[in-house]
């Protein structure tokens, strides 16, 4: 984590101060409780491979033995993917800074090409970084959690981008909502080792019993919570030993909230967010529990159900079903012969056709896949893509304020600190960001191709209804639905007034 601000405070802080922060972590965690049995039941189901809310040895061989259907997986995997590709797609702008609103048009002006510049210094870090490994795991969380958390740090000198990432696993988080429902406050529970712990804070706030016991055993990890909250103008970070007596070890403040957590959607009243894994679940537990009935009734075909008399010579036991086996039977005897199966299951393929392609719907697998068919033409295109953004409009909505505004923030704030870009603040009133995904662009279509269809029927009216157009502001409106940069259109001329 980049240095936060020192806190005013020479000594650590009392113990006190740290059983209170302890305290309110634990009524934080009690209420998230509720919430792990149902987690446990998507990510065993959705994301079998994820170490999310483990309980040892036990949980990992019940996913591996129960899970029979591939379908949620495959559709999660799918649907990260998706939302990689449509919010933050690598290696493209999807990020641009415009003058903001109390800007007159001559500053605007000429703060555009700083602007540019640092948009443009912006993606060149996050391209170098592992934000694209990274944010892809976090979306898995979202899609299968409904939760997702991403760390922003800042990188080590010398290392490629300044911008370092960390996707934190839900099962590691505890939130609570201030009072504008923003998720402002967020422990992490960790355990590190004594080197882990010593890189994390001062080396003279780490008592001395954890010394001792860190020296004789460098593998034993030590439990924290680290703790972030909205405090004034910025944000309280700190530290707590939680094993024995509550130490404070570290406490400072950041400019911006270094965890950017983010929530699928959600209800009133909740805290943490839910998943269109949970609104499949019941289709995915069935589809896996007839997935395992139809193995079981496979097997039973291949191998069958025999029946033997028992006349002292076969021996049931000692019988293998496998080719060119000789069983002896004495004469006069039926032997082994099977026995009828007294149903059939053929209604099984209708059933778990039905219920993939309901999991595949709840997780927009057949709207947002890649299109396997012909090449589409230009109005199936925009069809598609309107289709898109009015499926993800209100998940894309919270998204963009939850994930990518303050994702933003927070690395132009490292940023400028590092000198990379210029010392300008994205408050929205003097600079704005302007996110350039390709979801967005998609719904700032729609109202291009309105304005494109009303030309043409203006056009069609002749010279004097396009008279009453507006051409170059009518270009400006199109550039800017299409995300073209501020300093490739030209400024308009200025008119000065004179006297009649």
């Amino acid at each position: 984590m980049d240095s936060p601000l020192p806190h005013t405070a020479d000594s650590p802080k009392s113990d006190p101060q740290a059983a209170f922060l302890l305290d309110r972590y634990a009524r934080a965690a009690a209420r998230r409780a509720n919430w792990e049995p149902l987690w446990r039941e998507c990510y065993e189901h959705a994301l079998p491979q994820h170490a999310a809310f483990d309980s040892g040895a036990t949980a990992g061989t019940r996913r591996g033995d129960r899970l029979y259907d591939a379908t949620a997986a495959d559709a999660v995997d799918q649907l990260a993917a998706s939302l990689l590709a449509q919010l933050t797609p690598p290696w493209s702008r999807w990020m641009g800074l415009m003058p903001g609103p109390a800007l007159d048009a001559d500053l605007a002006d000429g703060l555009a090409p700083l602007l540019l510049e640092a948009s443009e210094a912006f993606h060149a870090q996050i391209d170098r970084s592992n934000f694209a490994v990274e944010a892809h795991q976090a979306f898995l969380d979202v899609v299968t959690g409904g939760t997702g958390c991403l760390l922003v740090e800042e990188s080590t000198p010398g290392a490629p981008s300044a911008l370092r990432f960390t996707a934190v696993p839900l099962s590691d988080l505890v939130l609570e909502e201030g009072e504008e429902g923003r998720l402002d406050q967020l422990y992490r529970r960790q355990r590190l080792t004594l080197s882990e712990l010593a890189a994390r804070v001062p080396v003279d706030r780490i008592p001395d019993a954890v010394k001792r016991d860190g020296a004789a055993d460098p593998a034993h990890r030590f439990p924290i919570i680290e703790a972030v909250m909205a405090e004034g103008a910025g944000w309280r970070w700190r530290i707590v030993l939680e094993e024995g007596d509550p130490v404070l070890l570290a406490d400072g403040r950041f400019a911006e909230m270094p965890f950017i957590a983010f929530r699928w959607l959600k209800a009133p009243g909740e805290t943490y967010g839910r998943s269109p894994v949970m609104k499949a679940l019941p289709d995915i537990k069935t589809a896996n529990k007839v997935v395992e009935l139809v193995l079981k009734n496979a097997s039973i075909a291949v191998t069958g159900i025999w029946q033997a008399d028992d006349d002292g010579v076969l021996n049931p036991g000692s019988i293998r079903l496998v080719p060119g086996t000789i069983i002896p039977k004495a004469v006069g005897s039926a032997g082994l012969t099977p026995l009828a199966s007294p149903g059939r299951f053929d209604v099984s393929q209708l059933v778990l056709d039905d219920l993939r392609a309901r999991i595949r719907h709840a997780l927009l697998a057949d709207r947002l896949a890649p299109v396997a068919g012909p090449r589409m033409t230009a109005t199936e295109v925009l069809e598609r893509g309107a289709e898109v953004a009015r499926l993800l409009g209100a998940t894309f909505g919270r998204l963009q304020s939850e994930l990518l505004v303050p994702l933003v923030r927070r690395c132009l704030s490292i940023l400028r600190r590092r000198g990379l870009v210029p010392d300008i603040a994205a408050d929205g009133r003097q600079v704005q960001i302007r996110i350039l995904s390709p979801l967005a662009r998609a719904q700032a279509q729609r109202d291009a191709e309105a304005t494109l269809r009303w030309l043409e029927t203006v056009s069609s009216l002749g010279p004097d209804a396009l008279s009453v157009v507006d051409l170059p502001a009518c270009a400006r409106f199109l550039a800017d639905a299409a995300g073209v940069p501020p300093v490739l259109i030209r400024s308009l001329p200025v008119v000065e007034a004179t006297d009649g």
